[in-house]
């Protein structure tokens, strides 16, 4: 990713190697929980919900976005761990691009689930005609399509070549830094700026009308509002903790680069701080499903009654074992 580290080919005052084992480990423990927690969330939505909402919708996609984003993190690991590029070529910026995807079609399917639960709340009559699972399918499209264009540029980055090794998520060659500035604005205003100025004016209003429990309570059932509730809390913290540092020491790393001040002391607190917000843009990845089970009561529902049907189950297998193991010789079926 352009934002990764500092290009140590334009500068030898100061050191990446620290990055290698940090991201080694943070990208394992993402793929671990990351895959598992996503894959349980498409099963529970896929097989288990039977009543889909606009709701189950953005989250499905939400959860296809961070599953492919999880299945190419075994090469990051692969990177980090050997410090070099040994895999093919095209899965470089195939790696990049989906990293990339993944962060953007996050914000905005988190963007479209909040601004889905506003109308709800606030506008419950008409939303039943404009919050519906055929306009929310339509969105998601649109959603995919516009975040896959607009990172496509990604997927010409190839690996560079240092001394006798290859490298990837480095500054690519066909770009200057004063380029890959503008590119970040641009990302920074309709990417991140806008989609949390949408959340906040939503949730502003969302938090007014649930502060009025009588109203929240006769409008949505105590379940609803709960339900609302974490999904505020929920949405707010992964911008807070996830996107925001991220697109800020982005922003700033980018800038020292295009203003060619890689040596000054703030750019080693920069990189630092560069790395670890990258690892918490990543992270949101396995955060998800947390959203599902607390926010979504049909999606904890339904995958308690998946395991008490699957204890059952096995329960009965058990005692029919157990019945045909104490019967006589005579009485076995033959």
């Amino acid at each position: 990713m352009l934002s990764l580290n500092l290009n140590p080919n334009s500068s030898n005052c100061s050191s990446d190697d620290f990055k290698f084992p940090v991201f080694t480990g943070v990208y394992s423990l993402i793929l671990v929980t990351g895959l598992s927690g996503n894959t349980l969330a498409l099963y529970v939505f896929l097989r288990l919900t039977h009543r889909k909402t606009a709701s189950t919708v953005f989250m499905v996609n939400l959860a296809l976005s961070d599953l492919f984003f999880n299945l190419t993190l075994p090469y990051r690991i692969s990177y980090y761990s050997q410090r070099e590029w040994k895999l093919p070529a095209f899965l470089c910026p195939v790696t990049t691009y989906a990293f990339y995807v993944n962060l953007y079609s996050s914000i905005f399917f988190l963007t479209a689930l909040s601004v889905s639960r506003y109308l709800v709340i606030l506008h419950p009559m008409w939303s039943r005609r404009a919050v519906t699972v055929r306009k929310a399918l339509c969105a998601s499209l649109a959603i995919w399509t516009v975040v896959g264009l607009s990172c496509a540029p990604f997927l010409q980055v190839t690996p560079s070549r240092r001394g006798e090794t290859y490298h990837c998520f480095q500054q690519p060659s066909f770009m200057t830094w004063r380029q890959i500035l503008r590119i970040n604005y641009m990302g920074l205003l309709l990417g991140f700026l806008l989609p949390f100025l949408i959340i906040v004016a939503c949730y502003a209003r969302v938090v007014c009308r649930l502060q009025t429990t009588a109203a929240g309570l006769a409008k949505n059932g105590a379940g609803g509002r709960r339900k609302s509730i974490y999904l505020v809390a929920f949405v707010t913290s992964s911008f807070l903790l996830c996107f925001l540092p991220y697109h800020l020491i982005r922003t700033v790393h980018i800038h020292l680069m295009a203003t060619n001040r890689q040596c000054q002391p703030l750019t080693a607190l920069i990189h630092v701080l560069n790395v670890a917000s990258i690892c918490l843009a990543a992270a949101n990845s396995c955060l998800n499903p947390v959203l599902y089970y607390f926010a979504g009561t049909n999606f904890r529902k339904n995958a308690k009654m998946d395991k008490l049907f699957r204890l059952r189950k096995l329960s009965t297998a058990r005692s029919a074992n157990q019945d045909n193991s104490s019967a006589t010789p005579l009485q076995q079926p033959i």
